[in-house]
């Protein structure tokens, strides 16, 4: 994120291409050539714990994509700025076993070798119209398996607590009420998703319902702060931060997406500052 100075972002919220929920295979693919030399090598390999070693090198490779967006996120904010990493854990069968990817585990290990502080996360519990789903052997133990009904909003700062001047007009102006504090920073958050009647294309791109970085921008940036997306997908976060009276600089690399996020948002919205502008970079891979 080259074109951000070090100290300008408040708050970062972005949820990322899950590392091995196949829907995000091809996009960690086609960024990480090295993954589909492995796969092959994999395919061709006999030895069953050294399938095994394949696995673990292609998932720590996504990790460590992602991790050069984790890199640059503390570079950008400011001190006491806050990123939220809205991130879902997988479960899939590879190599004839099925296994659980801890990707929440994975970045809070990944952030804190950056530097970052880690903050109470967040329990987004997805109500389902499948209450009853099951993976296993039905009523016989022991081969069931837990189904993964929650996802993880990670919140991490960057060093100590942000600091404002006293009776700071924009920081009383951005409070909240004690019926949503005590509701926004319970641990777990009971939202349904959005309503997918996308193609597959949008679905993969549309990760989260509009409340949830609404509420987050809420409770960590005041009136007139800078949120950053740097995976902007249909621009959720973006339309939530223009209607919140922050700033916004938001990254994208499909430029598909595009007309999509323009429809999505109003750019001639009134703002607080006259300043204010959404600034959405389309950037090419290398």
């Amino acid at each position: 994120m080259k074109e951000i100075g070090d100290n300008e972002i408040h708050l970062m919220i972005t949820s990322p291409p899950y590392p091995m929920i196949k829907m995000w295979d091809d996009i960690f693919k086609s960024a990480i050539p090295e993954v589909k030399v492995l796969e092959q090598q994999m395919e061709e390999e006999t030895d069953k714990s050294k399938r095994e070693n394949y696995v673990s090198k292609i998932y720590s490779l996504f990790h460590k994509y992602l991790e050069n967006v984790w890199k640059e996120t503390y570079r950008v904010l400011v001190d006491g700025g806050i990123a939220c990493i809205n991130i879902g854990d997988a479960t899939r069968k590879i190599n004839g076993i099925f296994r659980l990817f801890p990707n929440h585990s994975k970045i809070i290990e990944i952030c804190e070798k950056i530097g970052f502080i880690t903050l109470p996360y967040i329990l987004w519990k997805k109500p389902t119209n499948k209450p009853n789903a099951f993976l296993g052997s039905g009523f016989l133990p022991t081969n069931g398996y837990i189904t993964l009904d929650v996802e993880y909003v990670l919140i991490f700062r960057k060093n100590g607590p942000r600091k404002f001047p006293p009776k700071d007009q924009l920081r009383y102006a951005s409070k909240f009420t004690k019926k949503e504090r005590d509701v926004w920073f319970s641990q777990t958050w009971n939202i349904r998703g959005e309503k997918q009647n996308h193609s597959e294309f949008i679905r993969r791109t549309a990760a989260f319902p509009e409340e949830i970085p609404r509420r987050l921008i809420r409770m960590f940036s005041i009136i007139g702060d800078t949120v950053l997306d740097p995976f902007l997908g249909t621009g959720t976060t973006a339309k939530m931060a223009m209607e919140l009276q922050r700033n916004f600089l938001g990254y994208e690399i499909d430029e598909k997406l595009k007309p999509i996020i323009e429809k999505r948002l109003d750019i001639n919205q009134m703002t607080l500052l006259k300043e204010d502008e959404i600034e959405i970079n389309f950037l090419k891979r290398n």
